[in-house]
């Protein structure tokens, strides 16, 4: 059994409305000027302002950085913590999606450390202390809120850099299933599929932990129950309710277990193609999980007593159903372009922590199973 270190440095917080007690929140981490990150159609939503209207019933000073996009890159960042130079915050909320929450930590790591975000590519390159935040999901999929990497494309070569340190972890994550209900369907569809490929793929890394599969598994069964709820009833709270812990569960999972070829082979499909994220893990998720199962079938054999076969079919199944394509050549991508995506996948840490050791020609092989 693999050692292993374990705390959980975010205080979860779920429930219906909780969005309206931010204030609350920032009032007990000391908070006097809070600048919260956010996108524009969050901001149309109404949830952006619901929480900058919770913060000033506080008496917190408050300013609104809504310039985030999906995939947030360098640029965003940089222009985030020119905000953040003038206005000098002592907090940040992360309230959106998961490009919201990464594009927060982003600006902390710069706005705190100084240099580019460039410089914390990797782990543990954050030498000074960061600001506190507060994270407030309006998706359930990426689970950000309780992982302590920020994801950030850089500008100009499009490459996605994982940039973690366990002071970039959120103080408090506000899971408020009421702010998901607003999101286009599409949305539902892509960020959930990928809170299920979170949750199975931690479960089968070779970092692995007893502590890290308690919260695979539940991440698991929530998310394959309430997904086909929530996509046939987007008004169902409970169902949604049920995707958004299992979107926090899985995102705790990550931080103490990894990803692994899945979200590898991923990357470069939307740096490429510009493919989002959860439809070019909705296609790759089913090949990864019969090539582990070479070797870890008694694996996914604890999540689904009929096989890996089956279990695979199930998220083909979660796929269609939620309006997905199931392959790269529905998608635009051309064959002749997999052995450079190849090459591409090799490089992407995620893919380290594979079960089942994957080179380029392992990934090309991958590729051309979803072709």
């Amino acid at each position: 059994m693999l050692s292993f270190d374990f705390q959980l440095r975010t205080r979860i917080i779920f429930g219906a409305g909780t969005v309206d007690r931010i204030g609350e929140m920032a009032t007990e981490l000391g908070a006097k000027r809070v600048l919260m990150v956010s996108d524009a159609g969050i901001v149309k939503a109404g949830h952006a302002p619901r929480g900058l209207a919770s913060l000033a019933a506080a008496g917190i000073t408050t300013e609104l950085f809504q310039d985030v996009h999906e995939n947030p890159s360098t640029l965003e960042v940089e222009k985030g913590v020119a905000l953040a130079k003038a206005f000098q915050p002592d907090l940040l909320v992360g309230l959106g999606g998961g490009s919201s929450m990464d594009c927060a930590k982003g600006i902390n790591f710069v706005y705190t450390g100084g240099g580019r975000m460039q410089d914390y590519w990797g782990t543990g390159k954050a030498t000074k202390p960061m600001l506190p935040m507060i994270a407030v999901p309006t998706t359930s999929g990426t689970g950000s809120e309780t992982q302590s990497f920020a994801l950030i494309s850089d500008a100009d070569t499009h490459v996605k850099m994982a940039c973690g340190d366990k002071k970039a972890s959120c103080r408090i994550a506000v899971l408020d299933p009421s702010l998901t209900v607003s999101q286009p369907a599409r949305v539902t569809a892509v960020t959930g599929i990928d809170a299920c490929a979170h949750a199975l793929e931690t479960y089968v890394t070779r970092v692995r932990t007893p502590i890290s599969l308690a919260y695979s598994r539940e991440a698991w069964r929530l998310c394959s129950h309430n997904l086909p709820r929530v996509l046939e009833e987007p008004q169902d709270i409970d169902a949604r309710g049920g995707m958004h812990l299992g979107a926090c569960l899985a995102g705790v999972a990550i931080e103490n277990s990894m990803l692994g070829a899945t979200h590898a082979c991923a990357n470069p499909l939307t740096a490429r193609y510009g493919i989002v994220h959860g439809q070019a893990i909705a296609v790759m998720l089913p090949h990864v999980i019969q090539f582990n199962a070479v070797e870890f079938e008694a694996r996914y054999r604890e999540l689904e007593p009929h096989g890996s076969a089956r279990l695979a079919e199930r998220v083909s199944e979660l796929a269609s159903q939620a309006g997905l394509s199931l392959r790269l050549r529905d998608l635009g991508v051309t064959e002749d372009s997999l052995a450079g995506m190849a090459a591409e996948a090799e490089k992407q840490w995620t893919g380290t922590f594979n079960p089942r050791p994957v080179k380029a020609p392992e990934l090309l092989g991958l590729y051309h199973a979803a072709f």
